[in-house]
């Protein structure tokens, strides 16, 4: 909870900086690329700018090279020494995607997820995308999902907004009308 909370600092201020100068998707994509880097098992970049066994101007060399590879600007690069400098940079990850979050309200779009059970075509998944826009008032973006049990139709999800239209939920309140009879 700490280190959601810090973060949501951390993003906040880089946001305010971001709109200041016109950059906050840049800066958001800049994060997200650095957080990619962090979820590689394979490269130990977590590691190196945040284990307090390297010194300091090691951790921060590391961190310049990072910035460097991204092409992350001045401001960005200072933010980045900021956090090995005060011992953040493990939670540059949930920085990432608290940042993610302030663009995408920002810019009014919301991240859905339909859950279908078989693959649906484009045409009625931009209908679906259409009907959420609507009930929403943002632009949604959905990633699809596919799962047998639900047995057919739809269960479409938008931020707290769920809308089940699955025959798994319609055969389970059936049930439960028929049982509240008994």
């Amino acid at each position: 909870m700490r280190n959601t909370i810090l973060a949501r600092r951390y993003a906040k201020a880089l946001f305010l900086l971001g709109k200041e100068t016109g950059t906050t998707e840049h800066y958001a994509e800049t994060l997200h690329a650095i957080a990619a880097l962090y979820a590689d098992d394979s490269i130990a970049v977590a590691d190196a700018v945040a284990n307090p066994l390297y010194p300091l101007d090691v951790r921060q060399k590391v961190m310049a090279k990072i910035a460097e590879s991204v092409q992350a600007d001045a401001i960005m690069t200072r933010f980045l020494d900021l956090l090995v400098e005060k011992k953040r940079s493990v939670i540059l990850p949930d920085i990432a995607l608290a940042m993610q979050n302030m663009v995408d309200k920002d810019q009014n779009i919301s991240h859905g997820t339909v859950v279908s059970a078989v693959e649906l075509d484009t045409a009625v998944l931009a209908k679906i995308q259409a009907t959420l826009e609507k009930i929403t008032g943002t632009t949604v973006t959905l990633e699809t999902k596919i799962d047998s049990s639900i047995i057919g139709g739809i269960v479409a999800k938008v931020g707290d907004l769920v809308l089940d239209g699955s025959i798994k939920t319609q055969l389970h309140g059936l049930k439960e009308s028929i049982k509240g009879r008994e």
